[in-house]
C-alpha cells in the first residue's frame, strides 16, 4: 500500500534548492502549499527554491513577505507567495487575494495554521530539524502526492544515469501526454529529459480500441528510442539516448541544441525548406528494416501507416469539425459519402511507395543547427510516431505546416528540391498524386483535431490555425486526382472563410 505521505532528508542548502525544483515540477495551477516549521526552519529558502526553479533563474530576487503579506510573481506558472505570520485575522486572506491566486496559479503559503480554515485540500510541508539538516514531511491529496512522488523518482533516475547533483527546470508539455525538462548537470551540456508514461485508461472509440491505438500513436518510449537509434544509424540527427527506464517512461537524452526552424518574427526561411526537402529525399532512399535497435534485449517495430489509422484521422474531421462548421453533426448520408470518398483515395495510397514516415516532419520538431554540416544541421526531435507508410507524407507535412503559413514559392520548392535529390526510377507523376491525398489527409485531419483541442479540451488557441488549414485544402484539392473531395468541401461550404 502507498503510504499517504511523504518523508525525505535535507541535508543542506543544495539539497532544498534540489527537492524546490522537484516540488516546482510537480506544482500544478490550484496547489495551495502550506509550509509549517518553527521559526529559522527553512520554509521561506524552501520557497524561494520553488519559485526560482519556476522562474529558471538561480539568481532572482525572492524577497520574504514578511512585511508586505504577499508578493507575485508572474511565471510560467503565476506564483503568490503568502507569509501569514502578522496576520490580525483569518478573514484577512480572502482580502490578500488567496482564492484569486489560486485560479490562476500556485500558491506558497507561510505560517498557514494563523488561517487554516482556508487551507482544505493543501499540500502540507512539515520541516523539522534532524541532525545538521531538516526532515521534511509532505501531505496532501492523493493526486498531488502522486505528482511529487514521480518528480521525486525522476531525480533519483537522474542521479542514478551519473548526473547527481544536475539542475532541472520544465521545458514543455505538449499536446499530448509527454512532458521534457531540461537538465543541466554540474559539469558538461545540458540534456534533456522526456517523461512519457505508457498510455492507458483511454476510452475506447472503435472495435474496443482507442483511438491512439488505432492511429498507431506510440504507446510508450520504446518506440522513440527504437526510432531514434534507426535514424542515427542511417546518418541522421536524432537524439542520443543516455539513460533509459523503459518501464517507468524517462529517457534522458541528448540535447540537439534551440535553434529554431523558422526565421525571424517565424516566418519560413526557404534555404532550410530546402535542406529539409533533401534529408527527406535521402530518407526515403534508404532501405529500413522492419525492427530497429532499443537494448541488447528489445527491438522495436514500426506499424503500417494502414486503413485504419489514415480514417481514423480523417473522421475526426467528420466528428468534429463538421458540427462545428455546419452547426449540426453530419446526417447519415454525409458521413456514408465522406468514407466512400476517402475509401478510394486510400486505395489510391496502398499504391504508392512507402516508406519510414516520421509524420510530424514540421517547423516545431525540427532543430537548426547553424554550426553543422549535412543533415547534422536538422535535428529530429519527435519521432515516436514514426510508421511505415507513403513517402509523400512527409513532404506534405513539411509543405503545409500545420502552424504557420508557407508561400507558395516555398512549398514548389519543396516538391522541385525532394524530387531533384530522389534517384533512378523515381516516379514523379505518382509521388504528385500521393502528396495531393496525403497533404489533403493531414489537412482534414487537422480541421478535426484543431476543433477537438478547442472544445473537448479548452483549447480556443487552436482554431486560430482553422483559416490556414482551410486555405491549404482549398489548393490541394484542386489536383486532379481529389475532384470527388473538392466537390464534396464545396457542396457542403466546408472551406469556406479567409485564408491565413
Amino acid at each position: 500500500m502507498t503510504p499517504s505521505f511523504l518523508s525525505l532528508h535535507l541535508a543542506d542548502e543544495d539539497a532544498t534548492e534540489r527537492f524546490g525544483e522537484d516540488l516546482a515540477i510537480a506544482l500544478r495551477p490550484g496547489d495551495l502549499v502550506a509550509l509549517e516549521g518553527d521559526l529559522g526552519m527553512g520554509k521561506t529558502a524552501l520557497a524561494r527554491a520553488v519559485i526560482r526553479a519556476l522562474a529558471d533563474d538561480r539568481a532572482l530576487e525572492v524577497p520574504s513577505p514578511t512585511f508586505t503579506l504577499v508578493q507575485a510573481y508572474g511565471l510560467r506558472s503565476p506564483v503568490h507567495h503568502f507569509d501569514l505570520y502578522r496576520l490580525s485575522a483569518p478573514e484577512e486572506l480572502e482580502e490578500l487575494g488567496l482564492p484569486e491566486a489560486l485560479a490562476e496559479g500556485v500558491a506558497l503559503v507561510e505560517w498557514p495554521e494563523r488561517a487554516e480554515q482556508a487551507m482544505a485540500g493543501a499540500i502540507r510541508l512539515r520541516l523539522t530539524e534532524k541532525g545538521e539538516g531538516r526532515e521534511v514531511r509532505i501531505e496532501g491529496p492523493d493526486d498531488a502526492l502522486a505528482r511529487i512522488r514521480h518528480s521525486l523518482a525522476v531525480r533519483a533516475f537522474i542521479d542514478g544515469a551519473g548526473f547527481a547533483g544536475a539542475r532541472r527546470t520544465f521545458l514543455l508539455g505538449d499536446a499530448s501526454i509527454r512532458a521534457y525538462e531540461t537538465v543541466k548537470p554540474p559539469s558538461g551540456p545540458p540534456l534533456i529529459l522526456m517523461d512519457a508514461p505508457e498510455r492507458h485508461d483511454e476510452p475506447a472509440v472503435r472495435d474496443g480500441l482507442p483511438y491512439s491505438r488505432i492511429a498507431h500513436l506510440a504507446q510508450n518510449v520504446t518506440a522513440f528510442v527504437g526510432v531514434a537509434n534507426a535514424l542515427r544509424v542511417e546518418g541522421f540527427c536524432a537524439p542520443r539516448i543516455h539513460a533509459q527506464a523503459l518501464d517507468d517512461g524517462l529517457l534522458l537524452i541528448e540535447h540537439l541544441g534551440s535553434g529554431r526552424f523558422l526565421g525571424d518574427s517565424d516566418r519560413p526561411v526557404a534555404a532550410r525548406y530546402e535542406a529539409a526537402s533533401r534529408l527527406l529525399a535521402a530518407l526515403h532512399e534508404r532501405h529500413w528494416p522492419s525492427a530497429f535497435p532499443v537494448d541488447d534485449h528489445r527491438t522495436y517495430e514500426p506499424p503500417a501507416y494502414d486503413r485504419e489509422a489514415l480514417s481514423i484521422e480523417t473522421d475526426l474531421c467528420l466528428d468534429w469539425y463538421m458540427p462545428f462548421a455546419l452547426g449540426r453533426p453530419a446526417d447519415a448520408g454525409q458521413v456514408a459519402e465522406f468514407k466512400d470518398i476517402w475509401f478510394a483515395l486510400f486505395n489510391r495510397l496502398s499504391a504508392a511507395e512507402q516508406s519510414l514516415v516520421l509524420r510530424d516532419f514540421h517547423s516545431p520538431n525540427i532543430v537548426w543547427r547553424e554550426d553543422r554540416d549535412g543533415f547534422d544541421r536538422l535535428g529530429l526531435i519527435d519521432v515516436q510516431d514514426a510508421v511505415f507508410g507513403p513517402a509523400a507524407y512527409d513532404a506534405a507535412a513539411l509543405a503545409f505546416d500545420a502552424r504557420v503559413s508557407i508561400p507558395a514559392d516555398i512549398r514548389e520548392l519543396v516538391v522541385e528540391t525532394y524530387c531533384a535529390a530522389r534517384g533512378p526510377g523515381f516516379d514523379r507523376g505518382a509521388f504528385e498524386e500521393a502528396y495531393a491525398i496525403t497533404a489533403a489527409q493531414r489537412n482534414t485531419k487537422l480541421l478535426g483535431t484543431f476543433t477537438r483541442l478547442a472544445h473537448r479540451d479548452g483549447k480556443p488557441g487552436y482554431l486560430g490555425h482553422l483559416p490556414r488549414i482551410r486555405g491549404y485544402l482549398r489548393q490541394v484539392v484542386q489536383h486532379p486526382g481529389l475532384a470527388r473531395l473538392r466537390q464534396f468541401y464545396e457542396d457542403h461550404r466546408l472551406l469556406e472563410g479567409e485564408a491565413e
